[in-house]
């Protein structure tokens, strides 16, 4: 039967009785059922867009950026509203061929808080007239520094649109979550998002990515992708990064371009620092209770020396809110300004502590710096080999990590570093790597195989059956793997940052009865079990192709 959908008419015989239909010409139909009340069968396909939306994942975008406005204080409008009334931002808005907005300035100018200002503008707009997307690209975190994962995200919020699902229906029904993790992953979301930006069924689809610097892994490929939408198609898409040469040269090939270069707007910038500066000397004499004088001084050091830098600024009232009312003045005259000369007056506070204090903080930071992603408390514990009395508390862990300076912030429990400026700026220090970097991955990949050693066991969460479906499973409480998620994953990547580049040397690790045979001979079944438990096993599979090179 062609044309309009059939209807069909069913009875009941009664109560409990079921009658069973085979849809027979019914268009949308499968087999369907009545009893005792009328149902006419029409497919669903809930369950799989939640099923697909659960393996697109790999971060939730709107929970990052509600993450990261909360580590910045909150997001003033004061410190983005002048960006509205820019006239490129004004052409970029209104001008359908002015597409590509990049916005542009150095480290700590309030580049991911003004791009967060935008985001709240266009959600003001009518649902029904615009499709909103965004990312927010973090070195300091692997699941949020590769071309990949912006992608995967800029679609997962995409079709969180329940009619822009049949783009991805078809190809996800024939190659499951096998999508997201084989070679050709990359082409295949580009095609999903290209049938996305033809649907006309909305006027306006705005595409906003911030730190395009710090994305680390395929950085070109992304931009290529960018550049071809702006060309090809008529979304609108900001993007931010530091004024980095490479990203001028590739997004030189977009002609409906327009740029927004912080340094050269000094007086809008100027004058949101001195508004987030009146915010915060307001929040420390609050919190304080500080006498006018003592407000007026630090208002004015804090606008004499910030140089149009928020970071600064949250940096400085940071260690002002730690200290004494009596010593404010004091310790204003000794801040100086820049966040180089900041960090490394940082450092030299640290450097100050006794021996024991200064060596679990430079344990602490080099893990932290190390580390693929942030870490939970307890992870950095073991993973920076502090004593066990201080890993196993939350508020000893608190304490360690608030001895180093302002380099560190934890929310839920999970440390973070401040800013990637001062990743950079951690990394390259002597005083934290003595040794350099290598030493401490390989460091961290001999604790995380002891701990992974101490912990995995068969069926580590007695599950009742070996087939038992991975979504259908709830770790138990407390959880054995809670401890142990982060080596899992990442102990083979940790092992291969340690072995030089252009090494010919066999690696002791990896010689016959070395650690890593000794590890998989024993526990090699039960850390698969954990994999999958975990839901790693492409990440862990990644990583040990990487080790057959050696």
């Amino acid at each position: 039967m062609s044309g309009a959908p059939s209807e069909a008419i069913c009875r009941s015989n009664g109560p409990g009785v079921r009658l069973a239909f085979y849809g027979q010409g019914i268009q949308n139909s499968g087999n369907f059922q009545v009893g005792g009340n009328l149902n006419i069968g029409v497919q669903d396909n809930s369950d799989k867009d939640a099923e697909f939306l659960a393996a697109l994942r790999s971060t939730d975008p709107s929970d990052d950026r509600t993450r990261i406005q909360r580590q910045k204080g909150g997001l003033l409008e004061d410190s983005y509203s002048w960006i509205l009334d820019h006239a490129d931002f004004r052409r970029w808005r209104d001008d359908e061929q002015s597409r590509l907005l990049w916005v542009r300035g150095d480290p700590g100018k309030g580049k991911t808080m003004l791009l967060c200002g935008i985001i709240r503008e266009l959600e003001k707009l009518p649902a029904d007239t615009r499709r909103l997307s965004y990312f927010f690209c973090q070195a300091t975190d692997v699941r949020l520094s590769s071309a990949t994962s912006v992608l995967r995200s800029l679609l997962y919020l995409l079709d969180q649109e329940p009619s822009l699902m049949s783009h991805v229906r078809k190809k996800f029904a024939h190659a499951g979550k096998q999508l997201f993790e084989d070679v050709n992953q990359w082409d295949a979301l580009s095609k999903i998002l290209a049938n996305i930006l033809q649907d006309s069924s909305r006027p306006n689809t705005f595409l906003i990515i911030d730190a395009l610097d710090e994305c680390e892994t395929n950085r070109d490929q992304l931009l290529e992708l960018l550049v071809q939408i702006s060309s090809s198609y008529s979304a609108k898409l900001i993007v931010s990064s530091r004024n980095w040469p490479s990203v001028e040269k590739a997004l030189r090939a977009s002609t409906q371009k327009l740029r927004i270069c912080l340094e050269l707007n000094h007086e809008s910038i100027s004058s949101a620092v001195s508004r987030y500066i009146d915010h915060k000397v307001n929040e420390l004499t609050q919190l304080n209770n500080y006498d006018s004088k003592t407000q007026d001084a630090v208002r004015h050091h804090l606008a004499s020396n910030a140089n149009d830098t928020f970071l600064w600024v949250a940096l400085v009232c940071e260690e002002l809110r730690k200290i004494e009312t009596w010593d404010v003045l004091e310790v204003i005259k000794e801040v100086p300004a820049g966040l180089e000369d900041l960090y490394d007056r940082m450092m030299q506070q640290i450097q100050r502590l006794g021996r024991r204090d200064q060596e679990w903080c430079r344990s602490v930071l080099s893990a932290v710096t190390t580390a693929y992603r942030p870490l939970h408390q307890e992870e950095l514990g073991y993973l920076s080999t502090l004593p066990l009395n201080i890993q196993k508390m939350n508020d000893h862990m608190s304490t360690v990590t608030g001895m180093c300076g302002s380099f560190l912030t934890i929310r839920d429990n999970v440390v973070y570093v401040i800013h990637q400026s001062a990743k950079e700026f951690l990394s390259s220090n002597t005083y934290i790597f003595p040794s350099g970097k290598r030493d401490q991955h390989h460091a961290m990949f001999s604790r995380s195989l002891k701990i992974l050693s101490r912990t995995l066991r068969r069926n580590i969460y007695s599950l009742h059956a070996p087939g038992f479906p991975i979504d259908q499973v709830t770790p138990p409480v407390p959880d054995p793997l809670a401890s142990i998620r982060y080596p899992c994953i990442y102990w083979a990547d940790h092992l291969s940052d340690a072995i030089p580049l252009a090494t010919s040397e066999p690696i002791d690790d990896l010689r016959d009865d070395g650690t890593v045979q000794q590890f998989l001979s024993k526990k090699y079944l039960y850390w698969l079990e954990a994999l999958g438990l975990l839901r790693g096993i492409p990440e862990g599979m990644i990583a040990m192709t990487k080790l057959r090179h050696y």
